[in-house]
């Protein structure tokens, strides 16, 4: 049983263009984080970066062959297209998605949800839904069999744009698991839509020197330092990531 991980990517972002490759230290771009970060999982046997077609995105590309990352292009706004093309291209059982703003996911936490997923026999498992982590740590885990399904029953725009909104829009039709924290969190926030989040996670990667950054690292820096959080503190989340 292959788990593997689908990176989704690209460079036009609306409100920051180009930030998967944006540095976040001298050597280090916000790809190169999230690669790092998600290679300290104990459970996931593939990373794939997928990102579209489109010419915009060819830095993408090179930058999976320059790191020989395996990589896959497909539909620019049919991103649940994507994805079931990848996870079939790559014979992938089970998908863990990640979107390439959140440069610090926890691997601890990643593998958590896919030790959930796989004791609980379910369709669907997420720490995002039903909100208690920060926002940075979002993780979704599906089947191949029930990503298939939704790849052939979803007909609106938005659950094509948006991958895994088909899930729990129609929780009748699938067996679905959400992750809780034990302490509500959800008002932090360590992914990256604007400048200012940028700037925050630079703040992040250069006072915490241990690899990976943990969650539990990232709080016991904001209990030292809390006036990181007035960083970002503004920027208004989306409800949907753009990548």
């Amino acid at each position: 049983m292959t788990i593997g991980c689908i990176i989704q990517a690209r460079m036009g972002s609306t409100r920051l263009p180009g930030k998967v490759l944006l540095k976040l230290d001298q050597s280090n771009c916000v790809l190169d984080y999230l690669i790092h970060q998600i290679n300290c999982s104990k459970k996931i046997n593939k990373i794939i970066i997928a990102t579209t077609s489109l010419k915009e995105d060819d830095p993408i590309e090179e930058f999976a062959k320059t790191n020989d990352l395996l990589y896959f292009r497909g539909d620019a706004s049919d991103v649940l297209d994507r994805y079931y093309q990848c996870a079939k291209q790559f014979s992938l059982s089970i998908i863990v998605r990640i979107t390439a703003d959140n440069p610090l996911i926890d691997p601890t936490i990643v593998d958590k949800v896919i030790t959930e997923f796989n004791s609980n026999v379910c369709d669907y498992a997420s720490n995002a839904f039903i909100r208690s982590f920060p926002y940075g740590t979002e993780t979704e885990i599906f089947s191949f069999t029930s990503l298939e399904k939704v790849w052939n029953n979803a007909k609106d725009y938005a659950d094509r744009e948006h991958v895994t909104s088909y899930f729990y829009n129609n929780p009748t039709k699938f067996k679905l698991l959400h992750i809780k924290n034990k302490n509500d969190l959800s008002f932090l926030r360590w992914t990256i839509d604007e400048y200012d989040d940028l700037l925050l996670i630079k703040k992040i990667t250069t006072k915490i020197k241990k690899r990976p950054i943990l969650m539990t690292d990232i709080l016991s820096l904001f209990n030292q330092e809390p006036t990181l959080l007035s960083i970002n503190e503004h920027v208004k989340h989306k409800i949907f990531d753009d990548e």
